[in-house]
């Protein structure tokens, strides 16, 4: 922790860029939160945001959108055909007025189980 001997009147301190970007790229170093790192630099968190805004809007610090994180298209392959057992479904219709619609191909059991719910309900 960073120790300071203050003689006189208290006076802010003073960050050069420099600093300020070092401190700012230990934020994500082995999981660092921001809070982590302000605590290590006795600062407060909202320190560290305004830096960043600062260090962007100089052109210091890459406008990032996130932590690296990137996102991939999804390309999930065309079905071959229409699954025979997905056609049919059943429609019941439970004495409180509610639907239950369901697949044909659903267990008994199962079945069971969602026409006591709707019935409980």
């Amino acid at each position: 922790m960073r120790q300071e001997v203050i003689i006189g009147v208290e006076r802010r301190r003073r960050w050069r860029d420099e600093e300020k970007l070092a401190i700012l790229d230990e934020v994500g170093v082995n999981g660092a939160s921001v809070s982590d790192v302000a605590r290590a630099h006795d600062i407060t968190r909202q320190h560290i945001y305004q830096w960043r805004q600062e260090m962007k809007k100089k052109g210091l610090l890459e406008a990032t959108v996130g932590s690296g994180v990137t996102f991939l298209p999804l390309v999930a392959p065309e079905p071959d055909g229409v699954d025979e057992r997905s056609t049919g479904a059943i429609e019941i219709r439970v004495a409180n007025g509610r639907t239950l619609r369901c697949p044909s191909d659903l267990c008994s059991d199962n079945l069971l189980r969602l026409v006591r719910l709707l019935e409980a309900i």
